[in-house]
């Protein structure tokens, strides 16, 4: 009997051990199962914007955000988003259109945000600058203007000329903000390295010469002689004189004409007020800042533009610069001869090759005599004489 109980004994122990192996391959096999329906499922392709947004909150309510943006996210997507960590919020460049999921969740938590680089030209006017951030980064025009209006120092000027990377979402408020506080800590940088202290009331003294220079200069190797003019006509108390502090504001990009002089009533107007506008009239860059505080020493009180350069001729006196004037309008009138005269011979070159290339039409000294109508004409003859 005892041998039966151990034979017993050790057939039941043989059977609980393959049963508890049937189980454990039965569980290892769905496990297995298991990760291929995620890694398969991980790998289905989805396709997304380069640059999406993300808002605040939980994982749960951002898979909600996604799945109503048109993501179909599901389950596995929620553990594997917790798994790999917390979503950024904000505008985030993916750079990609097509990835798998995987890639996808990945990317939202490790992409930075999205930045579009935008431009503020030397010698642009702060109401053209707004108009191009309100269109490229999709803000109200309107609202920009309110902002800028209640935080900005001056009229123009505030923001330096330079390219900026603007985040993608970023409010009307929180831009101008950055901008102005981005520009005012590289002033106070210069101011010190110049002067070794930061007023701000001189320096956008500064910074309102520097925007005239801006204006008129045609490079940057005239600024400092540009300064020059412009110091030495203010210490005479001369008034400027100049077309460029009338491109302020929406007139940018607009031609002085004499009866804008006449009309133009503001500040800007340096033909009927003396010394510098109230405000800057544009953006200025940093070489026009230097040259606005360290001008060339000359005797320089004019200067006119050159039609054949582009440059400036400068003089010290009224005489010498109306003989520049007078020179000027020569070449002008010679120059305008010489267009003409090109646009004259490109026109006829055209007509020569156009009428090179149309087919030639045969000319005949009699008319082409129709034979149809000569049948009939001889059997109406005949029929006549019958």
């Amino acid at each position: 009997m005892p041998k039966n109980k151990k034979k017993t004994n050790a057939k039941t122990k043989q059977t609980s051990v393959r049963k508890k192996s049937l189980i454990l391959l039965d569980i290892i096999e769905l496990f297995l199962v298991l990760i291929i329906v995620v890694l398969f499922y991980l790998t289905l392709p989805l396709s997304t914007t380069k640059v999406i947004f993300i808002p605040k909150g939980t994982t749960n309510s951002i898979i909600t955000y996604l799945n109503k943006s048109g993501y179909e996210l599901g389950i596995i997507d929620k553990v594997y988003l917790r798994f790999l960590g917390y979503p950024q919020s904000g505008w985030i460049d993916i750079k990609e259109n097509y990835l798998t999921k995987a890639d996808f969740l990945y990317k939202i938590t490790t992409s930075k945000a999205a930045l579009k680089d935008i431009t503020l030209i030397p010698g642009e006017t702060a109401h053209i600058f707004l108009d191009d951030i309100s269109k490229r980064m999709n803000l109200s025009r309107k609202t920009l203007q309110k902002v800028y209006d209640k935080y900005a120092y001056k009229q123009d000027g505030n923001i330096l000329a330079d390219t900026y990377s603007l985040p993608y979402g970023m409010k009307e408020d929180h831009l101008l903000f950055y901008l102005f506080s981005n520009t005012n800590k590289q002033y106070e940088v210069i101011s010190n390295k110049i002067f070794g202290t930061y007023n701000k009331n001189r320096w956008y003294y500064y910074i309102t010469l520097a925007s005239v220079i801006q204006k008129e200069a045609a490079n940057k190797d005239e600024m400092p002689i540009v300064s020059s003019v412009i110091h030495n006509r203010l210490k005479k108390g001369m008034k400027l004189q100049m077309d460029g502090t009338l491109n302020y504001a929406q007139y940018s990009h607009v031609k002085v004409t004499a009866k804008r002089i006449r009309e133009d009533n503001s500040s800007y107007n340096t033909y009927k007020n003396r010394g510098l506008p109230d405000h800057p009239v544009c953006a200025v860059s940093v070489d026009a800042i230097k040259a606005a505080i360290f001008p060339a020493k000359t005797d320089y009180l004019y200067f006119v533009k050159s039609e054949k350069t582009g440059l400036h001729i400068f003089s010290k006196s009224y005489k010498e610069h109306v003989n520049n004037i007078n020179k000027n309008r020569i070449i002008k009138r010679n120059l305008k001869k010489k267009r003409s005269k090109k646009t004259e011979e490109i026109q006829k070159k055209k007509s020569i090759k156009k009428a090179k290339e149309s087919p030639k039409k045969e000319l005949y000294v009699f008319p082409k005599s129709n034979s149809k109508e000569n049948t009939k004409s001889i059997k109406s003859l005949f029929e006549n004489v019958k």
